[in-house]
Order: structure tokens, then C-alpha cells, then sequence
């Protein structure tokens, strides 16, 4: 549509194209040549070149001139990259044949017979279990001076509570030390690594690997850019992500410890992968049998990949149970054992979301001139609006369905804490936080067991 058809809108700012984009109710921002009145991607619209303009077969959201195709298609931002090294396809998916078909049924499509049934396997699933959810609420004197900052908010101070309890819990199990890698899956703006460098500003040779499938705009990694400590990021889904190929970990060769900030959903499953399917923990050999394990992993071959991670320990605040997957799941051996497999799975899964319910019910009695932005809790969490459904006030409160979320999570944790104990750690779950703080308040953490002659078979076990 030309700028004649905009009708009311006010004309295009000064140096900027006439084509009024009707989907965004205004005109196009892009500038314009001189003596021109559209942009190269709208030039067809006012006749303003002879030229014809053609969708990209790449990308046809964006045209390119018909005869400048091929120098286009060499530079277009939306060709394929080449991956890199550590890049290797669905590495940490698990299994995707199990010939275990697994029926979509919705939480409002179910009967409730069908959710009583379910509610029993659940509750039977947990008798023989320690359930029972340490509250182990800590701080770090490295966040001191940032939680009593008068300049922050609300939210900032919750934000800021929990990355102290998470610090206070890792120097409680003793993961904050040097010599370390730090590896913060799902690290968003890297604030969790940034803490934990505050924390070891005194300390040597610690090394950060910031973990993030996305772009992130003001990450905080840049401010150390001149730190002693080496921050890298890798733009990389969990998924895909062989750590025994990253540059960082062959050169340092360091032990790593896995940390998280409310890491969503199937995340988890898939970091815990990554760092648990082939460890060698010969963390506490001395040096002369470390090199001689190095040697034998091919440290000095660059074309082979580095076999056997050393993981000191993990601390991962966990949370969207409701986006966890069946086949990235990590404790499918636990819930078999159990005698439930990928239909209960998915049904708690998706019930799980119900103990966030109180995340609705607080963002719905907000004051009206607040309604327009997203709680804390919303930002950082999606609420499974499926499972929450006005055809449940007939079958049960609020209040017991909350209940019912968070032993859906528990279960689905507990099979977590399993798999870590198979691979010879001790696991365990925690109240890291208060539920004013955040709703999502498990942290889910793991040291190397006091046994270190753990079955080899036992580590190297694939998980289905």
C-alpha cells in the first residue's frame, strides 16, 4: 500500500520511505537514496527503479533485486552457518525409538475418574520415597552490597535473593573453589556466572562457559571482558552441545560444575546429559595419573573428541515442569521401575503446572494500572495455560491442585535425583528460596559420592 492510501497517518519522517506497512500501522523506517522515495526492499511500490524485486528463496520475508540473486544468496543473513565443532546433532536428545506411542490427551479433556486414577498412581508412585524437601534458605556475602542497594526494585531484590541462596548453597556443598569450570546452561544474561565470579574474585584459574541458544542483548559477561577469569559464550542449543569439544574445556582441562537459574522444562534433562552420559571423575587422582588419563583421551589430537568430563557438582534451580519432554526425560528408568511410563509421564507433566497456580491468581488481583506487565514470575516462567482450566473449580480447589502440582514436579524430580545417583552422585532437592520470592523455589544439586570405585558400567550407561 502506497503512502496515498494511508489516509489519516501522519506522512513519513523526513528521509525515511513513503510505503505505509499495513500490518504495523505504519510507514517503513528504512532510509532512502538520495533524490528516492522508497527503500530498496519497497522501490517496486512507487516505480521508483525499473529493476524487478524478488522474495529470497533463503528467507522471503526480505526481496533482493532478480538480477543481484547471486551475490545476494553468498552474504544473505539468513543462509545456513556452518556449525561449530561442538556442535553435534541431537548428542543429548535421547532415544527417539522406543516404539512407546505416547496419546495427547488435554488436562480439560480428561474424565474425573480419569484424573482420580491418576492421582492415585501418583501418590502411590511416592509412598516408598524421602520425599521430604529440605528448606535450606542461604545468602553470600558477594551479593551483600547489591541486596541492601536502595536502587533496587522489587523484582531485582527477588532476582538477587535467589542467586545468593544458590551461591550460599554451592559454598555449603564446596563447588565455589578455583581451579573450576563453571558451566551456566540456559544463561540468559549471564548473571549467575557474574555472581559466581564476585564470589572468586581472590581465587585462580576459574574459568566460565556461559551456555545460551539465543542472542542476548546486555549480557553481563562483557564486563569482563579484562577479567582474569575467562568468560566464553556459546551461542548453541543444549540439545546439540558435546562439551568434550569445546575448545575451552580441551585446552583447560579443568574439572566443571553444572549451575542453572531456573532452567526450563526439558532443559534440564538435556544439561544433565550433557554433563552426565561420559564422565571419568578422576577429580581426586593425583597429578601424574590426571596426565596420563588426559594422555589417553587424545588430549594432543585435535580430530579426536575428549572422552571422560570431570564434573566436580551441579546446582540447578529448576522450574516449567509442564515443558519437560518424554524422550529428553532423564529418569525414565525411575518411573518404569514404578510402573508408569510416557502416558503418566505426560499427564503429570502437564498437571505439574497446576502449582503455579497462584502465578494466575496473583497477576489477576493485580491493580489495574499494573496489568499491562508481566509479574517477575511471569517473565521468567510460561504458565501451561492449558492445564489451568475453568472446567477444574468443579473437581477440585485451588488449593488441592496445587498440591497436586508440586508432588507432580517432586516425582518428576525424584526421577532426576535417580539418575544422578546411578552415575555415582549424591543428589539432592532443596527450598533454595522462599515461595514470596519465587514460586519455583527447587534447587536441585549434586556432588561426587564418597564411594569413588562406583561401577564403571554405572557411569557409562546410556540413559534411554
Amino acid at each position: 500500500m502506497e503512502a496515498s492510501t494511508a489516509g489519516s497517518v501522519s506522512a513519513p519522517l523526513p528521509g525515511r520511505c513513503a510505503f505505509y506497512v499495513t500490518k504495523k500501522k505504519r510507514y517503513c523506517k528504512m532510509t532512502v537514496g538520495r533524490g528516492k522515495t522508497f527503500c530498496g526492499e519497497h522501490a517496486n511500490a512507487g516505480g521508483d527503479t525499473e529493476k524487478k524485486r524478488i522474495p529470497c528463496p533463503l528467507d522471503p520475508k526480505h526481496t533482493v533485486y532478480e538480477d543481484n540473486l547471486a551475490k545476494h544468496l553468498k552474504k544473505c543473513n539468513s543462509k545456513e552457518k556452518p556449525q561449530p565443532r561442538y556442535y553435534v546433532k541431537d548428542i543429548n536428545a535421547g532415544s527417539g525409538s522406543e516404539g512407546e506411542a505416547i496419546e495427547e490427551i488435554s488436562i480439560a479433556d480428561r474424565t474425573k475418574e480419569e484424573l482420580d486414577e491418576l492421582i492415585v498412581k501418583l501418590k502411590t508412585a511416592l509412598q516408598e520415597l524421602n520425599t521430604k524437601i529440605v528448606e535450606n534458605t542461604l545468602s553470600h556475602n558477594a551479593l551483600n552490597e547489591a541486596l541492601n542497594d536502595p536502587k533496587n526494585g522489587d523484582s531485582a531484590i527477588k532476582h538477587l535473593k535467589q542467586q545468593a541462596s544458590i551461591l550460599g548453597n554451592m559454598e555449603a556443598l564446596k563447588l565455589l573453589s578455583p581451579d573450576r569450570c563453571y558451566i551456566e546452561f540456559g544463561a540468559g544474561k549471564g548473571k549467575l556466572s557474574h555472581w559466581i565470579h564476585v564470589a572468586l574474585k581472590a581465587s585462580e584459574n576459574v574459568h566460565f562457559l556461559l551456555v545460551e541458544r539465543s542472542s542476548t542483548r546486555f549480557k553481563v559477561d562483557g564486563k569482563h571482558k579484562n577479567a582474569d577469569s575467562t568468560f566464553d559464550r556459546l551461542q548453541v542449543d543444549i540439545q546439540h552441545l558435546d562439551l568434550n569439544r569445546v575448545p575451552l574445556l580441551r585446552e583447560k582441562r579443568r574439572p566443571v560444575v553444572g549451575v542453572g537459574k531456573h532452567l526450563c522444562g526439558a532443559a534440564t534433562d538435556l544439561a544433565l546429559r550433557c554433563l552426565f552420559e561420559r564422565i571419568r571423575k578422576f577429580d581426586d587422582d593425583p597429578p601424574t595419573k590426571r596426565v596420563k588419563l588426559q594422555q589417553e583421551d587424545g588430549a594432543g589430537d585435535e580430530t579426536k573428541p575428549r572422552e571422560g568430563l570431570v564434573v566436580s557438582g551441579l546446582a540447578i534451580a529448576l522450574c516449567c515442569h509442564h515443558r519437560c519432554d518424554w524422550r529428553h526425560y532423564v529418569g525414565k528408568e525411575f518411573f518404569r521401575q514404578r510402573g508408569l511410563g510416557p502416558k503418566e509421564f505426560t499427564a503429570f507433566q502437564r498437571m505439574s503446572s497446576w502449582a503455579t497456580c497462584g502465578m494466575k491468581k496473583f497477576s489477576s488481583e493485580m491493580p489495574e494500572q499494573l496489568s499491562d506487565h508481566k509479574t517477575e514470575e511471569e517473565e521468567e516462567h510460561e504458565i501451561d495455560e492449558e492445564a489451568i482450566t475453568d472446567s477444574l473449580k468443579s473437581v477440585m480447589s485451588v488449593e488441592d491442585r496445587e498440591q497436586i502440582g508440586r508432588l507432580c514436579k517432586l516425582l518428576i524430580d525424584q526421577g532426576r535425583v535417580h539418575y544422578l545417583q546411578q552415575r555415582g552422585f549424591e543428589s539432592s532437592l532443596k527450598y533454595y528460596t522462599s515461595r514470596d520470592v519465587s514460586l519455583e523455589n527447587v534447587l536441585l544439586t549434586a556432588v561426587p559420592s564418597s564411594n569413588q570405585n562406583t561401577d564403571e558400567s554405572k557411569l557409562n550407561t546410556n540413559s534411554t
